[in-house]
């Protein structure tokens, strides 16, 4: 399975021939490195450990500072592992582009969400709210939370208030636009999860849609 990792830019458009606006958002890659293989006899699965991002020596601690210099790699700030279905493709040192994948082919994209913080049933789940005249009483407030003298406890999974965002979230079958290979950039169509600067993970569409 083809993968890499990326750095989100922006959103922003582009035209067709035919002037059709596509709304599509910015990833660049670059400097993607294979820093350790793993094979199924050792294991027990086949994978390629990447690292992506730049990082100042000093900022590396000793344990993956002694982690590269085994695979004779400069460190990276991040690392992260793909599967891949066969190992002999890849060798460490190996540098992986965004030209791995081509236009009109379709992608998964996965990233951590923007944190919300602590929010209400109304923004985290899109609950209604209560009259907001003066004699109500209820505007934005938590509806009943289950039966009354029947289940005397509310019920495991029902939405309320709480945490909202900071978790990962993957969006199916993006497709890809354009590839810039000479400035390691990757435009997809539509909407990608994370801030600005966020790490996503961009890998070959397990489903692919129709």
């Amino acid at each position: 399975m083809k993968a890499i990792l990326g750095k989100k830019i922006g959103m922003t458009q582009v035209f067709t021939e035919q002037g059709e606006v596509i709304p599509v958002t910015v990833l660049e890659s670059g400097n993607l490195v294979v820093v350790q293989k793993k094979t199924e006899e050792k294991d027990g699965y086949n994978a390629i450990q990447v690292g992506f991002g730049d990082v100042k020596i000093k900022n590396v601690i000793k344990p993956k500072k002694g982690h590269f210099d085994k695979s004779k790699v400069e460190p990276k700030r991040f690392l992260r592992e793909f599967r891949v279905d066969n190992i002999d493709d890849y060798e460490v040192g190996q540098k992986i582009g965004v030209d791995i994948f081509q236009v009109g082919e379709k992608v998964d994209v996965s990233g951590i969400s923007k944190g919300k913080g602590f929010q209400g049933p109304i923004k985290r789940h899109g609950h209604s709210r209560g009259g907001m005249s003066h004699g109500s009483k209820f505007h934005r407030l938590r509806g009943s939370l289950g039966a009354s003298a029947g289940v005397g406890k509310v019920v495991k999974g029902t939405k309320a208030h709480g945490h909202m965002g900071n978790e990962k979230v993957t969006v199916l079958n993006l497709e890809v636009v354009r590839v810039d290979a000479d400035k390691n950039v990757i435009l997809l169509k539509g909407a990608v999860p994370g801030p600005k600067k966020g790490l996503v993970k961009i890998r070959e569409a397990v489903r692919k849609s129709k």
